[in-house]
């Protein structure tokens, strides 16, 4: 059996490495064939990535977190809790989307924004931090 230790305070659990990218996947998690995961990319806990959705760079997608259609969570991004990005959005540099909320059509949340709670981001819309000089 393969374990890997996804520095998530559960020490190394049975994981394997994704067939299409190459990244960690806890055995845990639901990741569908035709999802891409990159090499330095870890989905574990119960999330579950499916569609043709993309899970790159060191992004994590983690807890009961869904990630799918043509979503892509990627760079340093963090999607856990029971977060949902789907249809198109892009979560990406410093990102984190957790709690309830919902990322969706078109939806850009990027830098290092925060959605959580039941936020939901939609149409379009972009959610950008910056840091005030």
């Amino acid at each position: 059996m393969t374990t890997f230790d996804f520095d998530d305070d559960n020490g190394p659990v049975p994981a394997h490495q994704h067939r299409h990218g190459g990244g960690w996947v806890a055995d845990t998690a639901k990741v569908a064939d035709t999802v891409y995961v990159g090499p330095d990319a870890k989905v574990f806990g119960y999330a579950q990535v499916y569609d043709d959705a993309q899970v790159f760079g060191y992004a994590q997608v983690y807890d009961d977190a869904q990630v799918f259609g043509y979503a892509q969570v990627f760079n340093k991004a963090k999607v856990f809790g029971y977060a949902r990005v789907y249809d198109d959005a892009l979560v990406y540099d410093d990102a984190k989307v957790f709690d309830y909320a919902q990322v969706f059509n078109k939806a850009q949340v990027y830098d290092n924004a925060k959605v959580f709670g039941y936020a939901q981001v939609f149409n379009k819309a972009k959610v950008i931090s910056t840091t005030p000089v």
